[in-house]
């Protein structure tokens, strides 16, 4: 089968059907994002420990990588909050954030993340992300949002907070130094919080960290604040660093590999959500695993340019999309935008006060707290609301990593119990018709004398064996036990070893007991290994059913015994009498 040159190269499917019409949406789009993405690039990096500038370093080359080989048109890839933190959580145990030795460890970090996510879209195995449920993503989010924006108290504040990711103990700092606050610092910080807040509700599009930028260099360099003791950027150095291999060290890639997963995961989640939800208004689809594949090599080729990780935002997204970008050349324009800053005007951002980009930061962050999510849960799932407010607990108290980790373990142990305790069903027939439902659920369902017809809905296999083999014994020894039971497999896609030993058993256990045992809706692959196994022919093939409406006909034509002379529609004689023809 050939393949098509699209598949290698997704770019090609907008860029031969390019409009002369979408180029001044891209256009405008991309000038619009890099405006935006300029002052949150620098921020984003601060939260990373990292030297402003690598922000900028982040939107260049990852942005042209994404927007030739991603499959969606309107994604904004470049830092988040979200992976800044992340990275800051996995390196700083490692190194002195802002050293060295910590730009090198993040530049490899992207590199790992760029390969894992390249790897997992290669094989096509984006299905692990699955494992991170939304209430987990949910909850991590509220509490790291959390996070983020209070280990920016010290910027906005002007006191030194020792770096930490657990919450009690930043507040705990900021109380005890309450009174050595220093004042410009806060009211250049909280001025700038309030600008943002206002334009977010006023004018959503607007690029306002671009304005407060702006304010916040011209008050520092006006009244030279610096020299008063607010934190400025400083010399940022102006063009474009060299390719170069990260440095690749054994120990540090094994040190950083949990951050690195946890990084591919989330970034990976972040990115995919928003870029479906945009392909959806405009009615094409993304790949998952191209994503991953774009958000790899984003990150790989980014991380031979001083990179650190990068994915797909939320805010950057739906303003690209805003102001009308229509291809990936919007994330181009934006990329070339950013570039140019980095070869000529670096030195305008030298008097940048540090409380200007932590605004930036906690404005942004603190709209990823979902308030609403735990309350509709809690109306709709009590268990998922449980898990939501687990992980959020776990981030916030014991750390970012061990919270996401509690989030996925809770998450996979309640799978395992479910799928240990599958539901299932006594059910009756709805009168006047032939349809057959669960009694609790609909009381005037009619059940049969001497009859029960139990729908399992679950898989059969060695997990929920027990489990299921204790439900049909309670049946045997049930105070008034019925004299047949039918079994609906309708739900049964599948049965192992372990299950066909249990069902065995339970077969031997219905014959010693002189009960009748009917199957009705069994699949083709559930029936062939009932067959291979030869328990087919021992329960015998006049007690298999296509419905359990024909199942149950029969036990009344049997005049409720499990043996007669009357025909009944069993699956043999159904197909006995079809191939008749």
């Amino acid at each position: 089968m050939k393949i098509p040159l699209t598949q290698y190269m997704p770019f090609l499917r907008w860029l031969l059907r390019y409009r002369r019409e979408d180029l001044p949406g891209d256009l405008q789009a991309g000038l619009t994002v890099a405006v935006m993405l300029i002052p949150q690039g620098m921020a984003y990096a601060m939260l990373a420990g990292l030297p402003p500038i690598m922000g900028l370093y982040a939107s260049v080359v990852p942005l042209i990588v994404y927007a030739l080989m991603g499959s969606s048109r309107q994604l904004a890839v470049g830092p988040v909050a979200m992976v800044s933190l992340l990275v800051a959580s996995g390196i700083e145990p490692l190194a002195e954030p802002g050293s060295s030795a910590y730009i090198q460890r993040a530049i490899l970090l992207s590199g790992m993340v760029g390969a894992i996510q390249l790897f997992m879209g290669v094989f096509r195995v984006g299905f692990l992300v699955n494992f991170l449920s939304h209430p987990v993503i949910s909850g991590f989010t509220s509490a790291a949002a959390l996070i983020i924006g209070f280990s920016q108290l010290k910027h906005i504040l002007g006191i030194p907070i020792e770096r930490s990711h657990h919450i009690h103990r930043i507040i705990g700092q900021a109380l005890v130094q309450i009174g050595d606050v220093h004042w410009p610092t806060v009211l250049i910080g909280v001025g700038s919080m309030a600008i943002l807040l206002i334009f977010k509700r006023k004018r959503p599009t607007f690029p306002a960290p671009l304005i407060v930028v702006l304010l916040g260099t011209l008050a520092v360099w006006g009244f030279r604040l610096d020299e008063s003791g607010v934190q400025i950027v400083g010399a940022i150095p102006a063009g474009f660093p060299a390719p170069a291999l990260p440095g690749f060290n054994r120990e540090a890639v094994i040190q950083l590999l949990p951050i690195a997963l946890t990084i591919s995961f989330v970034g990976f989640m972040e990115s995919i959500s928003v870029a479906k939800a945009i392909a959806a208004r405009y009615r094409y689809t993304v790949d998952a695993n191209q994503e991953l594949v774009g958000l790899g090599l984003a990150n790989l080729v980014g991380s031979l340019f001083q990179a650190y990780p990068v994915t797909g935002g939320f805010s950057r997204t739906a303003v690209n999309d805003q102001a009308g970008a229509r291809t990936g050349l919007a994330s181009i324009v934006t990329a070339i935008c950013i570039g140019l800053i980095l070869l000529f005007f670096t030195p305008f951002f030298h008097d940048l006060p540090r409380a200007v980009l932590a605004a930036i930061i906690m404005v942004a962050v603190f709209g990823l707290i979902d308030l609403r999510e735990p309350i509709h849960l809690w109306r709709i799932k009590r268990s998922e609301a449980a898990l939501l407010i687990i992980t959020f607990l776990a981030t916030l108290f014991l750390g970012i990593e061990p919270g996401i980790l509690i989030g996925m373990g809770v998450s996979l142990l309640m799978f395992i119990v479910r799928s240990t305790r599958p539901h299932y069903a006594i059910l009756g027939r709805l009168p006047g018709t032939s349809h057959y439902r669960n009694v609790e659920r609909f009381p005037e369902a009619v059940q049969e004398p001497g009859l029960v017809i139990i729908r399992i809905d679950a898989s059969f296999y060695f997990a929920n064996a027990n489990f299921l083999r204790e439900r049909l014994e309670r049946l045997l020894y049930a105070s008034q036990r019925p004299r047949a039971v039918i079994l609906d497999a309708s739900s049964v896609n599948y049965l192992d070893a372990t299950a066909l030993e249990t069902l065995v058993d339970i077969v031997r256990q219905f014959e010693e007991n002189n009960v009748a045992l009917l199957l009705a809706n069994v699949k083709g692959p559930v029936r062939d290994v009932l067959k291979t196994s030869g328990l087919y022919n021992r329960i015998g093939a006049d007690r298999f059913f296509f419905s359990v409406a024909d199942a149950v006909d029969c036990w009344k034509q049997k005049g409720k015994q499990p043996s007669g002379e009357t025909p009944c529609r069993s699956e043999a004689a159904i197909l006995e009498k079809a191939s008749a023809f």
